[in-house]
């Protein structure tokens, strides 16, 4: 992956988490890695606990960047969400899997759009 690329996921990131701040989350972790995957964000919002996956893009000409969620990248998040909670992380709350689609305009605005519980168990 570029150098370029993997700033834009960076700075995709930080735009995500202060998103999710400002929504009154508490940010638990950042780039997970576990054995079988990583997780960009993990968060909890009142009795859930987020596994949250972030796609930035600068345009559309490939698709929006929630389409870059498929089925595979899917099931690697939910076997390492289910590696971090095999390790006591979970306390009561409940699992949810939620995307965040960081797009940037070409008027230099950025459009952000949470898409909660967008996968389950499948």
């Amino acid at each position: 992956m570029s150098e370029q690329r993997l700033a834009l996921g960076a700075w995709g990131e930080d735009q995500a988490v202060a998103f999710l701040r400002r929504q009154g989350m508490k940010i638990l972790a950042r780039n997970y890695r576990a054995p079988v995957g990583e997780i960009d964000i993990i968060a909890r919002q009142r009795k859930n606990l987020l596994f949250i996956e972030v796609k930035t893009r600068r345009g559309i000409a490939f698709g929006t960047p929630q389409e870059a969620v498929g089925k595979r990248k899917q099931q690697q998040i939910i076997r390492t969400a289910q590696w971090y909670l095999g390790r006591g992380n979970q306390g009561n709350l409940q699992p949810r899997f939620d995307v965040i689609a960081i797009l940037c305009k070409a008027d230099g605005r950025i459009e952000i759009t949470h898409l909660p519980d967008a996968f389950g168990l499948t």
